[in-house]
């Protein structure tokens, strides 16, 4: 292999930033974490490559279900890697379970880290000491009950952004509170099925992540599945400039 045939994109720059990718469908040169880079198996199979791990020469498509399938239709994949190639049917919806899969995964990490309680009382004690960061409600359970704890949720931010708001003694009127800066994210995007295997108990339906180095990972993860199903908006400009490299690795 090619010093520019590099397995994934874990190879940096001299000044210590990941190279850009150029998506087969759109043309535009993302950071790999916007992308989902594929390969070719041995029997030239089409595959994912979720945690750009897999060896060989890669195809890198947006990550957004609309593109992967826009590859899949125009032959992108024999196109950049100029060999025959077998796309898998319905490679889009391969592409989204493979997603799910890593944010049942990563949830379980961080279950297993001691970073997770479930059960709406444990839920309810765990916002009520603070430190949450993500409530985490099963896709589809009831509405009534994600309700309910996401208003606590908002009610003990709002105590904790005045405190640290408020000097000791100072009675004047604060700014206003600033949701996004304080509440727990808001996580619906997996089922009762998928929260309670990553658990690993019957019936799951809510469960709230304490801040920490894996409930981070677990919502890099959930961001990642929700662009890919466009519910997302994309990352926003005035990130650090990537370096450029349009080869297909």
């Amino acid at each position: 292999m090619g010093r520019q045939q590099r397995a994934h994109e874990e190879v940096r720059d001299a000044s210590g930033n990941t190279p850009e990718r150029t998506c087969a469908v759109t043309r535009a040169k993302l950071a790999p974490d916007q992308l989902v880079r594929f390969v070719r198996a041995p029997d030239g199979t089409i595959t994912p490559d979720l945690a750009h791990r897999l060896p060989g020469r890669g195809v890198w498509i947006k990550l957004d279900r609309a593109a992967v399938e826009a590859a899949a239709g125009r032959n992108a994949f024999a196109r950049s890697l100029k060999r025959p190639v077998e796309v898998p049917d319905d490679l889009a919806g391969l592409v989204e379970r493979l997603l799910r899969d890593r944010c049942v995964q990563a949830l379980a990490i961080a279950n297993k880290a001691g970073l997770v309680v479930s059960g709406f009382a444990k839920v309810e004690a765990r916002i009520a000491a603070g430190s949450v960061a993500a409530l985490v409600h099963a896709a589809d359970a009831s509405p009534d009950g994600a309700a309910k704890l996401d208003s606590k949720a908002r009610a003990r931010a709002r105590l904790e952004a005045e405190a640290k708001a408020a000097p000791d003694g100072d009675d004047t009127p604060q700014a206003p509170f600033t949701r996004g800066e304080f509440v727990p994210e808001i996580v619906a995007d997996l089922s009762l099925r998928e929260l309670s295997l990553a658990l690993g108990r019957e019936n799951v339906v809510h469960a709230a992540v304490i801040k920490g180095g894996a409930a981070r990972y677990f919502l890099t993860e959930i961001h990642r599945l929700r662009r890919y199903r466009s519910i997302e908006p994309e990352p926003q400009a005035g990130r650090p400039r990537m370096k450029s490299s349009t080869e297909q690795v």
